[in-house]
């Protein structure tokens, strides 16, 4: 296993909309571990493959360490995996790992149902509310060139995008 780098906005890897994962293979059973290694160092809560420069649809998700327990998930491997039922929607602060420093409210579904594929290749359904539907939408979002800040006020959004790509020409 191996930390990845974590790519961060304004890079252009993170607005692509992912390919599927065709054939689940040893190269990608060490892309699942990374991210997995790489998300726990960083640390955070979700990882979408995309975010350490792999445009394939894969993300992993680990709610197991919360304080509290009522929002406590396993971690769970998402392979081309697509949300097939959303309802109810709710508002809240959201944070983003290639978005340092940022925070926002962002409305989301309430609870929702995503279909993937395991880390073994066997399909399986997933319904959630909470901590974990809010992740799961956030990383199916990276999965399809989105990231949160495209889902708050065009105000806030053009702050943002302005603000991080001084970030990125100051750094270049």
């Amino acid at each position: 296993m191996a930390i990845r780098e974590i790519r961060t906005y304004p890079d252009p890897v993170l607005r692509k909309r992912t390919d599927p994962v065709r054939s689940i293979n040893g190269e990608i059973q060490k892309l699942i571990d990374d991210m997995v290694e790489t998300m726990h160092a960083a640390p955070g809560v979700g990882l979408a493959a995309n975010q350490v420069g792999v445009p394939l649809q894969v993300t992993v998700i680990d709610l197991s360490t919360r304080d509290d327990e009522s929002l406590r998930h396993p971690l769970v491997v998402l392979i081309n995996p697509e949300i097939i039922a959303a309802e109810g929607s709710i508002t809240e602060e959201e944070g983003c790992l290639s978005i340092p420093e940022c925070s926002e409210k962002v409305k989301r579904a309430l609870k929702v149902t995503v279909k993937a594929l395991d880390r073994t290749g066997k399909p399986f359904e997933l319904t959630a509310d909470g901590l974990m539907a809010k992740a799961l939408q956030h990383e199916i979002d990276h999965l399809n060139g989105l990231l949160f800040i495209d889902r708050l006020s065009p105000l806030k959004k053009d702050f943002y995008k302005r603000k991080y790509r001084k970030t990125a020409l100051q750094k270049a």
